[in-house]
């Protein structure tokens, strides 16, 4: 079973922790480090802890391995440091974020299949692992989350997942990975410049 870079893992861990502080930064929380540098713990750790916990993995990687613990340290800092020139680049964080779901969907599947979950268990938990530090993230600071709003996000996700499945088997797996991220990230941003969005339910 192909195994992704250790350090692709730590940059996803990177950007998430960078957008869960510059997020609490932009709900007026600049001074409030402490606040500041839980948000970006929970965003970083949120989806890998679930994803892990529901595969009865223990201990978790950041109890386990304190590089999670720092990298996090790091990208806390780096919004707080360069707050204000990260809150004028939006389209920066935007494209941030995404690498950041790109990178999780894909550690996600991956972690799964070596747990010997079925291909479709896999995907919905890469799945989980990209979006749910988001969840937590949004809903701490008291707003509508990602997932929950018509812009297509966790769909993004979810075919970057299925890609990583289907050519699991067809690819060079290295190929493969790259395969998945980039469907993920190109379908995210596409979304957010052409407002795409899934069609809605009912009336």
């Amino acid at each position: 079973m192909f195994s992704l870079p250790y350090w692709i893992d730590l940059t996803g861990v990177l950007f998430f922790a960078l957008s869960g502080a510059q997020a609490a930064c932009d709900k007026r929380m600049h001074r409030d480090f402490f606040g500041i540098t839980f948000m970006g713990f929970v965003t970083a750790i949120g989806g890998g802890s679930m994803r892990d916990i529901m595969l009865g993995v223990h201990p978790l990687a950041w109890i386990r391995d304190a590089n999670y613990l720092i990298v996090i340290g790091v990208g806390v800092l780096i919004s707080v440091i360069f707050e204000k020139f990260l809150a004028k680049q939006k389209r920066t964080m935007l494209f941030f974020d995404s690498i950041g779901i790109a990178l999780y969907t894909i550690i996600g599947v991956e972690a799964s299949l070596h747990a010997n979950v079925n291909p479709l268990a896999a995907v919905i938990l890469g799945m989980f692992s990209a979006v749910f530090g988001g969840v937590i993230r949004d809903t701490l600071l008291n707003e509508v989350p990602l997932i929950f709003r018509k812009e297509i996000y966790a769909t993004a996700c979810l075919a970057g997942a299925t890609s990583f499945v289907i050519f699991r088997l067809l690819l060079p797996q290295e190929i493969n990975a790259l395969l998945g991220i980039a469907i993920t990230i190109t379908i995210r941003l596409l979304a957010v410049r052409f407002s795409w969005s899934l069609p809605k339910m009912g009336k």
